[in-house]
């Protein structure tokens, strides 16, 4: 060999090692299991009981709003759990939800991305949904046997039972139903727990990467915010770590919701697009690749807000389709209104895949609700209104007026 020739080896064989000693550490291959179950030293790590304690609360609320004899002292309990621990006040059936000292008020509106430095909104969201709940009390209730019309409060029939509505026609137990399907699980979901800035704050990622665990715990903090995410949406399955067969059945909040968008043929494989997704971030969490969990959050901003959307535009048009040419039967199309109602607000809490940002602003729902409730609201509401917004939350997402609304 030439010395050039050798000269010119030696180079190529230096630079082939600079490169491979410059080149980072390729990140580790994540293999999501077949069931959200992850365990160290043979215990799980998998740990949600406030998520499942406040979904037991709301729905103990939402029922208790359809009771006439209930007090509007007790439904503010189950609302604020304000005496919690040992109070004089007991609101709830289950005794362990009168133990605790967890609230819905507390986490309504109270994500780390949307809330945190926004106080006077995350106000203004709590005290609509106080009005809503005495409402109920003061302005339904009152009025048990009194046939509703424009302006005035009270019952209306629909081909299944009998609906209570307010002067609007709104039933404001569906109002708050789901409107905390937004407020609650959506915003709680993916602008706190699966938030890039929840996820990686203060020491988490160092302590991840470490196995440090959170004090008195198996698991990392990480992965505990991780899995409180999961179980807004899974936290009262009959199976916490393979929920989909029971999908529906298990609260009547994002869970039901996301088994009627998937049960849709337009949207069939959501759910199990929610669920790998969120196994796979999960397991990218014990892998310590956050590419890939942040990639998994941001498909989970994506799908849990188009199923509030999907409803939204739904019940839009069940509405339009319920509201009678002739006679006085709106009982059916303001129960579908009053659900459209609780999505369309929910669409504030939606957040777009990338950005801190929700598909809708609050001036732009509060302006969809603003025409929802307009003169004598759903007495005066017109097919034209409910297309034209149905097309605009729509036209947001990628899928078409008809697809949702069938």
């Amino acid at each position: 060999m030439t010395t050039r020739g050798f000269s010119c080896l030696v180079v190529f064989t230096l630079m082939v090692l600079v490169a491979c000693e410059s080149d980072p550490d390729p990140m580790p291959v994540v293999q999501a299991p077949a069931v959200y179950k992850f365990s160290r030293d043979g215990e799980s790590t998998v740990s949600f009981d406030g998520q499942t304690t406040r979904i037991l609360m709301a729905t103990e609320l939402i029922n208790a709003m359809e009771d006439f004899e209930v007090a509007e002292l007790a439904l503010n309990e189950m609302w604020a759990n304000e005496t919690a621990a040992g109070g004089d006040a007991d609101p709830f059936e289950n005794p362990a939800l009168n133990e605790s000292t967890k609230s819905v008020r507390s986490k309504t509106a109270a994500s780390q991305d949307y809330f945190s430095s926004n106080v006077t909104e995350a106000i203004k969201i709590k005290s609509e949904f106080e009005s809503w709940i005495s409402a109920q009390v003061n302005e339904v209730f009152p009025n048990e046997l009194v046939l509703a019309e424009p302006g005035i409060a009270g019952q209306i029939a629909d081909d299944v039972s009998i609906r209570y509505v307010n002067g609007d026609g709104l039933e404001y137990n569906q109002a708050v139903n789901k409107g905390l399907i937004g407020a609650l699980m959506l915003d709680q979901m993916v602008n706190n727990y699966l938030s890039i800035s929840v996820l990686d704050a203060a020491s988490n990622r160092a302590d991840n990467d470490a196995g440090t665990v959170a004090s008195g715990k198996s698991y990392t903090t990480m992965e505990h915010k991780w899995d409180e995410a999961y179980g807004y949406l899974f936290g009262t399955s009959q199976s916490e770590s393979d929920p989909l067969p029971t999908l529906g059945g298990d609260d009547a909040f994002f869970n039901k919701y996301l088994q009627r968008v998937d049960g849709d043929e337009d949207f069939t494989g959501i759910a199990e697009e929610v669920y790998d997704a969120f196994k796979l971030g999960r397991a990218a969490i014990v892998a310590k690749n956050y590419t890939v969990r942040d990639q998994q959050a941001a498909k989970l901003r994506e799908l849990l807000s188009k199923v509030v959307a999907v409803r939204a535009v739904y019940y839009l048009q069940q509405g339009k389709n319920g509201i009678p040419t002739s006679g006085s039967d709106f009982g059916a199309a303001f129960h579908d209104l009053s659900e459209g109602f609780g999505f369309v607000y929910s669409l504030r809490f939606t957040r777009q895949p990338d950005i801190d940002a929700p598909y809708f602003t609050a001036s732009e729902v509060d302006a969809m609700i603003a025409q929802l409730t307009a003169g004598n609201g759903f007495w005066d509401i017109t097919p034209a209104v409910l297309d034209a917004m149905s097309k605009q939350i729509a036209d947001a997402f990628d899928f078409t007026v008809a697809e949702a609304g069938s």
